[in-house]
């Protein structure tokens, strides 16, 4: 028997039929009655400061567990401001919808105050976005938004005049979401050639990006069979450095030595579910195989001579049998020989200073006294640097860092969903004082919805990561400095257990009291200004501009700064 209903509970019951757990976002006016809506069902609200925490957190809670998220905000600039985390998640290809309401339809076109054309804004960073426009269709047009999101790896935006949330009308249409797993591999012949290639030739090297994220197993067979390196891009961390001896570690502007010699010295390089974007890493003379999910990926980034489209676990559970194994280990021997040496030198400042506190020795502690499933969120910036040198994965733990979009101020949003979709697992972020300080007022969201975040402060007094770039091209840094409060106090008003550090002998006993609190904590750290982000390979470029730079700045009274840079990176030990 049919019911009428308002479009709002029409929506609100199609997101709870999606599996919506959570909707983060800020009420007001236009939106009352999608939130009322909400207050009835067994979808939470999650009170953010700030719409574009709330994109954040629900990009963080879709990415880790796979599953719809939503957020939504009021019209004009309330759901504007989702802007940037709506862009951070579609990067990330996860599941999420973003209820946008709007005036009311006789209002739009008239230059209305607050009126914002949200299709015009965000049609580029979703793969659906339609408003509702006939209240009849609102069943349809919103199980057809979660329907995209879910099933092509993206965010969808639903947007719903005022008007139109309130309209009741009969609900009497099936419209049914459908989440379909295909197997998806290369055809035979395809794989016949890959095969035939990687038994042909010996120095065989396997970079793995995200795509392998359900392919653990299953790559490090292949390596074996192969005995071949396996590097990963940063984005595959999680799912490739554990439990496996044919990691070499990273490539790229923050890889290593040995990941970059894996790729440059190989004979074939085998890509598995990776969309590098430095061309300037890829190997110069090696036959390139390319497998990936996404068709257009295929010879985007770099030509290659095999592109094929497939999942990466099914296609390398076809292609095991087909690969002969190998008994030469020579060139996995020297690249794993050259990881060894790699995080030794990482890890020469991973240890305390009696003048400053280096990055790496505070990332090394939370690394030793996290929980074995933690979570760690790290800022753009060169906290995602020490993240991913510095914090060993083990199956269980994750990392959340904006590496595809690349915005400031991820962190300590994106641990807030974490926290709301994991409620008893560890979240901690590694954020820059720059980043901590964009969106420094949702830290209230952790009082708010009693989220135990556990948020590192990395206070160099910098945007450290952008004055080395400067430097790195023979540029006086300018605008980089940063006069930061005591961010432990801050904390401590809003409700925050605190505590700041700026002595290294004291730091190890306070990261143990940080993450041992039952509650949201905040730990301000004073770590060193001159830190170098240094990349696997240095290049003449590079020289030249840090000696560019050391004149230019002594010429501009900073004598001190080149020596503190020169000591603190090349002398000490």
């Amino acid at each position: 028997m049919s019911s009428k209903k308002s479009v709002a509970q029409i929506i609100v019951d199609v997101l709870a039929q999606a599996g919506v757990k959570h909707c983060y976002g800020i009420v007001g006016d236009t939106l009352n009655q999608i939130t009322s809506a909400i207050k009835k069902s067994d979808i939470e609200w999650v009170h953010v400061r700030h719409e574009e925490v709330g994109a954040f957190a629900a990009g963080a809670e879709a990415y880790l567990t796979d599953q719809i998220t939503a957020c939504a905000g009021s019209c004009g600039p309330g759901s504007l401001h989702f802007i940037n985390g709506i862009y951070e998640a579609q990067r990330n290809k996860v599941p999420l919808i973003l209820l946008a309401s709007q005036l009311v339809t006789s209002q739009q076109g008239t230059d209305f105050p607050q009126e914002v054309d949200f299709e015009a804004v965000y049609k580029n960073c979703s793969v659906f976005c339609q408003q509702i426009t006939d209240p009849t269709q609102a069943r349809r047009i919103t199980t057809a938004a979660v329907q995209a999101a879910i099933n092509q790896r993206g965010v969808a935006v639903l947007v719903i005049p005022y008007n139109i949330s309130l309209t009741k009308v009969e609900d009497n249409s099936e419209y049914n979401i459908y989440n379909p797993n295909p197997i998806i591999r290369p055809s035979d012949d395809e794989l016949a050639k890959i095969s035939k290639i990687l038994n042909e030739n010996s120095k065989v090297t396997i970079f793995a990006g995200h795509g392998v994220s359900d392919a653990h197993d299953e790559l490090v067979n292949l390596a074996h069979k192969l005995k071949s390196p396996i590097v990963h891009t940063s984005r595959a961390k999680d799912f490739v450095e554990y439990d496996n001896p044919y990691n070499v570690g990273m490539t790229g502007m923050f890889g290593m030595e040995s990941g970059a010699t894996a790729i440059k010295d190989c004979d074939v390089l085998l890509m598995l579910g990776v969309d590098f974007a430095w061309s300037q890493f890829y190997p110069d003379n090696a036959i390139i195989i390319q497998v990936d999910i996404d068709a257009t990926h295929l010879g985007h980034r770099h030509s290659v001579e095999v592109g094929v489209v497939g999942a990466s676990k099914a296609t390398l559970a076809a292609l095991l049998p087909l690969v002969d194994e190998k008994t030469d280990t020579t060139f996995l021997d020297k690249c794993c020989e050259l990881h060894i040496k790699a995080i030794d030198k990482l890890n020469k400042k991973a240890i305390p200073s009696k003048t400053v506190i280096h990055p790496q020795y505070l990332t090394e502690l939370i690394d030793k006294y996290a929980n074995d499933d933690a979570v760690l969120c790290a800022d753009v910036g060169s906290a995602m640097v020490w993240a991913c040198r510095h914090f060993s994965t083990n199956g269980k733990r994750r990392t959340v860092i904006s590496l595809k979009h690349g915005t400031m101020a991820n962190a300590m949003p994106q641990a807030l969903g974490v926290q709301k979709a994991f409620p008893h697992r560890q979240v901690i972020t590694l954020s820059g004082d720059g980043g901590i300080s964009m969106l420094l007022g949702d830290l209230l969201t952790t009082i708010q919805e009693n989220l135990p975040i556990k948020v590192i402060v990395l206070n160099n007094s910098s945007l450290n990561f952008v004055e080395l770039e400067q430097k790195s091209e023979g540029l006086v840094d300018h605008y980089t400095d940063l006069k930061n409060p005591d961010f432990a106090k801050v904390a401590d008003a809003m409700g925050l257990y605190s505590i700041r550090v700026d002595n290294s002998d004291l730091l190890e006993a306070a990261v143990q009291s940080f993450l041992a609190h039952s509650g949201p904590a905040l730990l301000d750290v004073k770590t060193s200004e001159y830190e170098l982000v240094m990349p696997p390979e240095i290049h003449s470029s590079q020289v030249m501009g840090m000696a560019l730079y050391s004149v230019k700045a002594s010429l501009h009274g900073k004598m001190k700064d080149v020596v503190n840079l020169l000591i603190d990176n090349f002398v000490k030990k």
